[in-house]
């Protein structure tokens, strides 16, 4: 033991998991990580990596300053059981970027300071499954993934056009990205894309181009997501962009489609998908089942509803009907999945007899109505749009309406808040068919 006066630290220790290693050594909330193996921790990458020995030999420190030398023996690649108060030991690194379609850009003023916040950092794409443009990183740091052979890593690669990308991310450095790429396949690291699409930008012939650019890497790109462009009424100042509609989703789904025929045959994979957004827009029936091939951008929005649906009927065929629960529900959804949800609730009536359910949909004033998904609805328009329904029992809304671990909605109403304005419980719900059937089951308690 020794002892050591060290002001400030980032390596904070917050909590220790109960029954890991941690917790064996007496490693206390409220302790520091000095070193693992003599070397200093940088950020959580460091300590990942360090850590994955069979043998370490870790510093702590605790509270009063003293300092603790632990030798440790355990299985390789063995968790220690130790949370951090700042999960990436290190501050978060900003985007650099102006993306043309930035959607913190389109942010009204006064929100929370967070919402405003920016981050390119391809620590929190391994932690967390953020989306990285890899315009932030030095070669340096290049190198430092490739060593550490972090992955999966999300990239937002928009195009693979040099010229096209500085002007859509307005960043000198955006051109690189494709040459980032190979090094990441020849160093064997799992990566998945996104392409956030923009009509008469980098749609047409130079998505396809992109596509088949990143095809040629698919033993390492696992899979190419299609996003739209998210359009708010905040675009001040801002490039015009279109939005969406009908005609342009219908030729993207199109487009889709001929490119997953194409790729399944020639590298075994579909590769590309298209989001939700695309099919609501277009109307055109989502994919079968086992076309997302394993739902790998599942978070991203491509296939969530088809998965959802998919989970609804399995548990509801091997349901007998049920009679003997009776309350009447309002599902708040976005105004883009109303349909969706509708044809859900009409799945959901043939084994609840007497489920009285009705489905909302929610117009996105706060931000304007060409926003339509439900995960971006304030508490003010819920309050609004759901005070004529006082004679519901409960209303369910998706929790992605809410900040993450939070009951907060993003123009910072809580939910205690709304459901007191309302006088209506509210619930809300993760996007699991199973778990939702038994949320009906269980009534309003």
């Amino acid at each position: 033991m020794e002892i050591s006066n060290i002001e400030e630290s980032k390596n904070i220790i917050e909590d220790i998991i109960v029954g890991s290693i941690a917790d064996e050594l007496g490693i206390n909330s409220g302790d520091i990580l000095i070193s693992i193996n003599g070397v200093v921790v940088k950020d959580v990458i460091d300590y990942k990596y360090l850590i994955s020995d069979d043998f370490i030999i870790m510093k702590i420190q605790n509270p009063n300053g003293e300092i603790w030398e632990f030798e440790i023996e355990k299985d390789y690649n063995e968790d220690m059981g130790i949370v951090f108060t700042n999960p990436l030991i290190d501050k978060a690194k900003t985007c650099k970027n102006k993306c043309m379609f930035c959607f913190i850009d389109q942010l009204p003023p006064n929100m929370r300071d967070t919402l405003y916040f920016k981050d390119d950092d391809s620590r929190l794409s391994f932690l967390q499954g953020n989306f990285i443009t890899l315009t932030n990183m030095s070669n340096e740091e290049i190198d430092r993934i490739i060593k550490y052979k972090l992955s999966p890593i999300n990239v937002s690669v928009h195009t693979t056009n040099p010229e096209l990308r500085i002007k859509m991310l307005k960043n000198k450095n955006a051109g690189r990205v494709y040459e980032i790429l190979k090094r990441f396949h020849k160093a064997n690291l799992e990566v998945n894309c996104q392409i956030v699409l923009v009509p008469d930008v980098n749609d047409g012939s130079e998505l396809e181009n992109t596509i088949d650019d990143l095809s040629k890497l698919h033993s390492t790109i696992h899979s190419v997501a299609i996003v739209p462009v998210g359009i708010t009424k905040y675009r001040k100042n801002l490039e015009i962009i279109k939005p969406f509609n009908y005609e342009t989703s219908t030729k993207l789904i199109n487009t889709v489609k001929s490119m997953q025929d194409r790729y399944l045959l020639e590298i075994g994979s579909r590769f590309v998908f298209a989001s939700d957004e695309f099919y609501c827009l277009s109307k055109i029936e989502l994919p079968s089942y086992n076309t997302y091939e394993g739902f790998p951008q599942y978070e991203n929005g491509v296939g969530l509803m088809k998965s959802f649906d998919f989970e609804i009927e399995e548990v509801l065929e091997g349901m007998d009907s049920i009679k003997h629960i009776k309350y009447k529900i309002i599902i708040a959804t976005g105004t883009l999945a109303f349909d969706y949800m509708n044809k859900i609730v009409s799945k959901i009536k043939l084994k609840f007899d007497n489920l009285d359910i009705t489905v909302v949909p929610i117009k996105n004033n706060f931000f304007g109505d060409t926003i339509t998904v439900s995960g971006l609805i304030t508490g003010n328009d819920l309050v609004s749009q759901l005070k004529g329904y006082k004679d519901a029992d409960i209303i369910y809304i998706p929790n992605s309406m809410l900040r993450n671990g939070e009951d907060i909605f993003l123009d910072n109403l809580s939910l205690e808040e709304v459901t007191k304005i309302l006088g209506i419980k509210i619930k809300p719900c993760i996007v699991d068919g199973y778990k939702f059937i038994e949320t009906l089951k269980l009534g309003v308690n």
